[in-house]
Order: C-alpha cells, then sequence, then structure tokens
C-alpha cells in the first residue's frame, strides 16, 4: 500500500481498506470508490447491479435513491457542479442504462465529470437479446468522453482509477463503466494502482511560455479589449485569477450563459452576457471591440448565432482553452493558448499591465444606464421578470440557482446577478428539461448549510417532479420556485414571433395544482398571483427550514428580451416592447 493510500485512510469516517483480500467484483468496486473519496451515491437498483447494492447494504457511502434514473444522474450532476468533485451514479442494465443517456449528454457537452456506472447481463448472454440486455457502451460512445466494458474483475480496479483520472483531467466529462453482473460476482485479491498511465492520453494543463508571452502581447496594445469568460473559468477554478486579471489590465468582462458566477455580476467591469438574449452593452462590446480575449469559451451558437464571419468583425481573438479542438473551430482566431485558465491566467499576470481603455469603459457603462435590462412592470399582474428579481433581493445574490430550460433560464441570467463561482447550475449546451430540481437535490446535499433554488419552468418541472420523495424523505431544504405561466412559454414565444401566432401543442393549462401536488409528497406548497402576494409566499418559503414549492403564477405573453433571432447578427438585436 502506498503512503498516499495510507493517509488517505487515516482520515476521519473513512473506513479501512485491506489490500490483498479476496473479494468479490462489487465488493472490489466500493473498495475503489472509497479510495477515491466518494461519500454520495445517486442511483436506482436494478436486477444487473443486485450484487453491487447487496455490497452497499450497511456500506459507508450516502446513496440517495431517486425516483428515476433521470433524477438520479442530474443531482450526481448538480452535485458535481456545485462542488467540482465527480459526480458518481449507478443504474441497472438495459432501461436503467438508457435512462441515463440525456444526463450523460448534458454532462458531456457542459463539461462536468461524472462517473457512471451500469450493470448488464452476463458475459455468456451478451448479444443474445437477453431481459434487459442493451449495449450501453455503444449506445454513450458519441456521449462520453470514455466508456468502459468490464470484462476481467481483475481488471476492475484499474478501470475505475482510469475512470475518475479520465473524468477530471483535462476537459472534465462523463465517463462511463459497465460491469456485467458474472464480474460483480466473480472474486479476485483487491489492488488499486497508485498512477494512471493511458496511452494517447495526455491531460496537459500548463501552457507553453511561448503561448503565454503571445497571448500577452495581443492584448497590450489593444485599446477596446474585451474578455469573453466561459465556463472553463467555472471548471478550472479560476475565478480569483480572472478578478484579479480583469482589474490590473482593467478589461471589462462579458460571461457566457456557462460562464455566470466566474466574474462577479455587480462588478464595475461586468457587462452581463452576450448572444441571443444577452445584453445590449455585451453584444455592442463584441460588435466594437479590438480584441476579444475567450477564456474557457466554446464560441458556441447562441453566442455568434452561426455567423462566425460576422463575429466581433473589428476584433483580433485570442482564445484560451484546455481542449485544442475548441481553439479556431469556430471562430478566426488570431492566438490560440493550448492549458488550462487558472495556469495561463496565472503566467500571464505577473506579465500584464493596464491597457488604455478608460474611453471603452466610459462608453461601455453609457450603453449600460441606456439599455439595462427592462420589463413592463405591473401591480396587478406577477411578472416572471419580477419573481427573479426577487429572488436576487432577497438572497443577497448569495444562493445557488438552478435551471431547467426555456424562458425562466434566461430571465435568471439576466436579473439575477450571480457573485460566485459554481452558484447558477444549468444545462446550457444540450437544454435538458427536468434538469434543473433534481440537480438543485444534488447542489443542496452538496452546501447543506446554502440556499438552494430550483427556478423551474410549468413545463419542465413535470418531467422530474416525482423527486419530491427525496425532498421529504431527506427534509432536503431546496426552495423550487415554479415560473408558471401554463404553457411551454420558450416555444410559445417563437410561434408568436416567427409562426404568425400559429400556437401548437404548448398549452399546458391542465397541470395539476402544483401546491397539493407538493403537499401529498409532505412537501409545503404556497402560491403567489400577485406581486404582493409573492413577496409574502416568498419571505415564508424562506423561513421555512425544510423544502418548500413556490407556485408563481405569472404573466402567460411574457416575453424574453432582448433577442437576436438565429441567423442574425447581434447587431440585429430587438430589444423589446420597451
Amino acid at each position: 500500500m502506498s503512503v498516499q493510500i495510507a493517509e488517505l485512510q487515516g482520515k476521519s469516517g473513512m473506513p479501512p481498506v485491506r489490500f490483498g483480500e479476496e473479494v468479490t467484483g462489487a465488493e472490489t468496486l466500493l473498495r475503489c470508490l472509497i479510495l477515491e473519496q466518494v461519500e454520495y451515491i445517486f442511483g436506482y437498483p436494478g436486477g444487473a447491479v443486485l450484487p453491487i447494492y447487496d455490497s452497499l447494504y450497511g456500506s459507508y457511502f450516502k446513496h440517495i435513491l431517486t425516483r428515476h434514473e433521470q433524477g438520479a444522474i442530474h443531482a450526481a450532476d448538480g452535485y458535481a457542479r456545485a462542488t467540482g468533485k465527480p459526480g458518481v451514479v449507478i443504474a441497472t442494465s438495459g432501461p436503467g442504462a438508457t435512462n441515463l443517456v440525456t444526463g450523460i449528454a448534458t454532462a458531456q457537452m457542459d463539461s462536468v465529470p461524472l462517473v457512471c456506472i451500469t450493470g448488464n447481463v452476463p458475459q455468456h448472454l451478451i448479444g443474445t437479446d437477453a431481459f434487459q440486455e442493451a449495449n450501453i457502451t455503444g449506445i454513450t460512445i458519441p456521449i462520453t468522453k470514455h466508456s468502459y466494458f468490464v470484462r476481467d474483475v481483475r481488471d476492475l480496479p484499474r478501470i475505475v482509477k482510469e475512470a475518475f483520472y479520465i473524468a477530471t483531467t483535462g476537459r472534465p466529462g462523463p465517463v462511463l463503466i459497465d460491469i456485467p453482473k458474472d464480474v460483480s460476482n466473480a472474486r479476485a485479491p483487491f489492488t488499486y494502482p497508485e498512477t494512471v498511465e493511458i496511452r494517447g492520453y495526455r491531460a496537459s494543463l500548463v501552457p507553453s511560455d511561448e503561448d503565454v508571452h503571445a497571448f500577452v502581447a495581443a492584448i497590450r496594445e489593444a485599446k477596446r479589449p474585451v474578455i469573453l469568460a466561459g465556463g472553463g473559468i467555472i471548471s478550472a477554478g479560476a475565478d480569483r485569477e480572472l478578478l484579479a486579471f480583469a482589474e490590473k489590465t482593467r478589461i471589462p468582462v462579458i460571461n457566457t450563459f456557462m460562464g455566470l458566477g466566474g466574474f462577479p455580476g455587480v462588478h464595475e467591469l461586468a457587462l452581463g452576457m452576450p448572444g441571443m438574449h444577452g445584453s445590449y452593452t455585451a453584444n455592442q462590446a463584441l460588435l466594437n471591440a479590438d480584441c476579444v480575449i475567450g477564456l474557457g469559451a466554446r464560441f458556441d451558437d447562441r453566442i455568434t448565432m452561426g455567423r462566425t464571419k460576422e463575429f466581433a468583425p473589428k476584433a483580433r481573438i485570442v482564445h484560451v482553452d484546455i481542449d485544442p479542438a475548441e481553439l479556431g473551430k469556430n471562430v478566426a482566431t488570431a492566438v490560440m493558448v493550448a492549458g488550462d485558465v487558472k495556469s495561463t491566467l496565472q503566467k500571464a499576470l505577473p506579465l500584464v499591465t493596464a491597457c488604455d481603455s478608460e474611453a471603452w469603459i466610459a462608453q461601455l457603462k453609457q450603453w449600460q444606464e441606456q439599455h439595462p435590462y427592462r420589463y413592463k412592470h405591473d401591480d396587478q399582474v406577477l411578472k416572471p421578470q419580477a419573481v427573479i428579481e426577487l429572488l436576487y433581493r432577497s438572497t443577497n445574490g448569495e444562493a445557488i440557482v438552478t435551471t431547467d430550460v426555456g424562458q425562466h433560464q434566461m430571465w435568471v441570467a439576466q436579473y439575477y446577478k450571480f457573485k460566485h463561482a459554481r452558484s447558477l447550475i444549468s444545462s446550457g449546451g444540450l437544454g435538458t428539461m427536468g434538469f434543473g430540481f433534481p440537480a438543485a437535490i444534488g447542489a443542496q446535499i452538496a452546501h447543506p448549510d446554502r440556499t438552494v433554488i430550483a427556478v423551474v419552468g410549468d413545463g419542465g418541472f413535470q418531467m422530474t417532479n416525482q423527486e419530491l420523495a427525496i425532498l421529504a424523505q431527506y427534509n432536503t431544504p431546496v426552495k423550487v420556485a415554479i415560473i408558471n405561466n401554463q404553457c411551454l412559454g420558450m416555444v410559445r414565444q417563437w410561434q408568436e414571433l416567427f409562426y404568425d401566432n400559429r400556437y401548437s401543442q404548448i398549452d399546458l393549462t391542465c397541470s395539476p395544482d402544483f401546491v397539493k401536488l407538493a403537499e401529498a409528497y409532505g412537501v409545503k406548497g404556497l402560491r403567489a398571483s400577485t406581486p404582493q402576494e409573492a413577496e409574502a409566499v416568498w419571505a415564508e418559503a424562506l423561513r421555512h427550514d425544510g423544502p418548500v414549492v413556490v407556485d408563481f403564477r405569472v404573466a402567460q405573453e411574457e416575453n424574453v428580451y432582448p433577442m437576436v433571432a438565429a441567423g442574425s447578427t447581434l447587431d440585429q438585436m430587438v430589444l423589446g416592447d420597451e
């Protein structure tokens, strides 16, 4: 046993792991998870993983039994995003495994470290269309960072070690381990490798000095520079470095949706989010900048609108990303730095000085004053934007907020000014409805002392609301804020604007009474339909020391503005009714 593992086992609360003892594959797996410092497992049992669940009986791990495998993987995802640690999920073969697919793709698109463990039928039945057999490794190859099918119990320790290493190094992502039932039952002496060596995989983090000097030189002469900070800032834990870099260079910061929280939203240099529903100032900054510094951002179509040749037309683009495949992929890039954003900023900080950008900053502040996010206030009708403002005001921007996908997601991005990294948890790349609520459960488990708010739509909430059982079972104090406009809001908005008000299949007026639904699960339910009720009800929800579901009945025909239509350019913004 190595010194490193010996020190690990000395930590408080961690059970001893004996080496050389002959154990089953299931017990081998659990011992590996202990050595990887896993505490929480999200999952759902079934026939092919019964040996694993039998070994879990009375074990050290805290297992969260969700009511659906999709809830399990979204909760594990929320836990991972809230902590930076890999989330762990277990599901059985066949439908149990395939129910993880959407969650795996969600994590892959947003670079979230997950280790997904599935069971499978015994190897002698593989290929016979056995009961609950599915080729889950084949199904998930395009949406995982790597997949393993375990053929020999003696390979299991190495595979688990590699899986955690791959999931958490370089650009993070989900890794799947498929374990046939005969491997779970097989026996072998327990070992665990001290190091990982994977042919062809290089998790390089530190950029070259040459690249860093090119990065610094590119911004030295800029008069109108802007930083585009993406989710890589948060994955790398580089929020402090970004703050120091922006303040030293006097370069304003735009946060992509995935990057919100990576730079304080209340800072004088913060310009908000760009793109389809971004701020006027952020989009104008990209249109007029002479240097755009992409830090851990993908330059995806929600920012470029797919018009990459017209994106930032006056700027040299500098791109720093840990994934070399992203460099130059979507936009023409003058300077490319392959490396960890945190390491890049640490190496660049001593070399940079303040840019001659004060006139540029003054122009940006003028745009912010002239064109803030705005909507028509109403003293009688509850507006969804007002609800988000209430959530922000009441928590002073200190809560962890999870969302589903749709209008409410964009209103959160616009009106909740995130102060800290890992405070916004949402499906950015895949746009997964049903994600927000179970992700909030994972985040709350990770941070039991923080306020966690799940902002969900009445559509998305109905995809995973069975996980209310978890809130009741563990008294998990998540506050669920349903932005209930009784329709599929973002689809309705597009049908209004681009399909001549032909509202096709967006009516959700036959949804359940969410207050009664919450109460049926043993969770406190509240409702508000006016601004005055919203203030009182939300204050009551925050005072309550357990979970609460609040049904905010909001104006149905409210749209998200500003908006840039798909296929348009950033200078073709629709600012809204006002």
